[in-house]
């Protein structure tokens, strides 16, 4: 109930290391709850992911959602309003300073880490396969 409350909407998301860190915080709040362990205690997030069982973070899921939408809306037709607002880039002026980062970026980054490329999303099956593993970083 948690879960599917947290990633409705996770698809569209712009994950920013701060929005990182807050969902990774609400997630564990249900596991620490549960075990009845408080943060004051310095017991770590692994060591309760590990006794409860969980192996994915809620940001690895909300990856694999991003990278499921994004193929479900390359192979839609090119005049679908989804495509186009995938696509759209505003026409204003951008502020000085260094430009934030967009979900397309997130998603490039994302299909990078799992050695996916342009156009693969047309085989569902081997798409799916592929956004299920991430490349291990050493």
């Amino acid at each position: 109930m948690i879960k599917s409350s947290l990633l409705y909407g996770s698809e569209t998301w712009r994950l920013t290391e701060n929005n990182k860190r807050r969902v990774e915080a609400t997630e564990m709040d249900a596991p620490r709850r549960s075990l009845r362990t408080s943060r004051k205690e310095r017991i770590r997030n692994v060591t309760i992911r590990q006794q409860i069982g969980l192996e994915e973070t809620i940001v690895k899921e909300t990856e694999q959602n991003q990278l499921t939408w994004y193929s479900h809306v390359q192979r839609m037709v090119e005049g679908r309003l989804p495509k186009i607002a995938l696509k759209w880039m505003p026409k204003q002026k951008r502020v000085r300073g260094r430009p934030k980062k967009n979900l397309m970026e997130g998603i490039r980054k994302a299909v990078n880490e799992r050695n996916l490329n342009e156009g693969q999303w047309e085989d569902r099956k081997e798409w799916s396969l592929g956004v299920g593993q991430c490349r291990k970083a050493f």
